[in-house]
């Protein structure tokens, strides 16, 4: 049994693993109402719902009933669980996995978790304490728990040994370079608004992909530029790209470092986030990999020269065709499968 939800950044990487698994176990995902059920339903996933409890940064009063609620959210997980018996639970972080990770332990479920990012965050630091291992994307992080294993993080077959070609002929790209524009699952109106304030100016040397997030697509016929409110198949978007503009979340920054796209990561970083983006952007900016500029650095004309500068960057290509970036998958299938042999054995 699989969970994780909320964001896509939960729920992608749990689906890279379980197209790995299909057929060689039974799978099925636990989870909210919310994205990670309309994933399910699109991969044809056995998928089993129960009502989550986010905690809401910054704001007190909205979290005055987590408690009462969240005993309701582990009820309900601990029902599910008793009906479908499943012998493995597999968290990917985030609030969505706290219910089930708690109502397993009860059971004796045995528990796995991975976390994506440099650091915990509060459900994985909760859910630690519960699990068997703690599988991590970073060296630095396993080394600092007790029950931590660095396995890397899981990545989607489908991204790789795309045809580039193809993939700029689909999105009306001509010779010049590329620059894919993407502000997370949900949009940047950050960065959307810098870079539309200068979209002639970009346009005149690029071609600009913008994934803008659901509902901010505008009114925009400047030649050279391509908007889309969602893409359902990133390899083909990854394939088009040159360079990339993009928050730092730890599944796009792992997935454009593997690629080897020369990237300007501008990290989330306000009283919603607890700063996991700003921590992941400056690991991967002290090896080299990426080049960082900071939101409350942003001007439309700063983000035009960082652009301008990342297309520069020569030491910056040689260090990413030199960097040995691995998919977590295996690594992690097997500790799936070491879990499951200590199970019945």
């Amino acid at each position: 049994m699989f969970c994780g939800g909320g964001s896509a950044g939960h729920v992608i990487p749990n689906i890279a693993l379980c197209e790995q698994l299909q057929g060689r176990y039974n799978l099925c995902y636990i989870g909210t109402d919310g994205i990670e059920k309309d994933i399910c339903r699109e991969k044809g996933i056995e998928f089993h719902e129960f009502e989550g409890v986010k905690l809401v940064r910054g704001k007190f009063f909205c979290n005055l009933t987590i408690p009462s609620r969240l005993q309701k959210s582990v009820r309900q997980c601990k029902d599910i669980i008793k009906d479908v018996a499943p012998d493995l639970l597999f968290c990917k972080g985030g609030y969505v996995s706290y219910p089930p990770a708690a109502a397993a332990s009860r059971l004796g479920v045995p528990v796995l978790t991975h976390e994506s990012d440099l650091s915990l965050g509060l459900a994985n630091r909760l859910i630690a304490r519960r699990c068997r291992k703690v599988l991590t994307a970073f060296p630095s992080t396993a080394s600092a728990l007790k029950n931590g294993v660095y396995t890397g993080t899981p990545l989607r077959r489908e991204l790789f040994g795309r045809d580039r070609i193809e993939a700029k002929r689909a999105f009306g790209c001509d010779l010049r370079p590329t620059i894919l524009v993407l502000g997370g699952g949900s949009g940047s109106r950050a960065i959307n608004d810098c870079l539309r304030s200068r979209l002639g100016e970009l346009c005149k040397r690029y071609n600009v992909l913008h994934i803008c997030g659901r509902g901010n697509a505008v009114q925009a016929s400047v030649r050279g530029y391509r908007q889309l409110e969602y893409a359902e198949d990133m390899g083909e978007v990854y394939a088009c790209a040159d360079y990339a503009v993009s928050r730092c979340g730890a599944n796009a920054a792992s997935e454009l470092i593997a690629l080897r796209t020369p990237s300007l990561f501008i990290p989330l970083e306000n009283r919603a986030s607890r700063g996991d983006q700003v921590e992941n952007a400056d690991y991967f900016r002290q090896r080299g990999l990426c080049r960082v500029l900071r939101e409350h650095d942003m001007s439309p004309d700063g983000l035009v020269a960082a652009i301008d500068a990342l297309i520069a960057d020569g030491q910056l290509k040689t260090a990413l065709k030199d960097y040995a970036f691995k998919r977590g998958n295996e690594r992690i299938i097997r500790e799936i499968q070491c879990a499951l042999n200590e199970t019945f054995n």
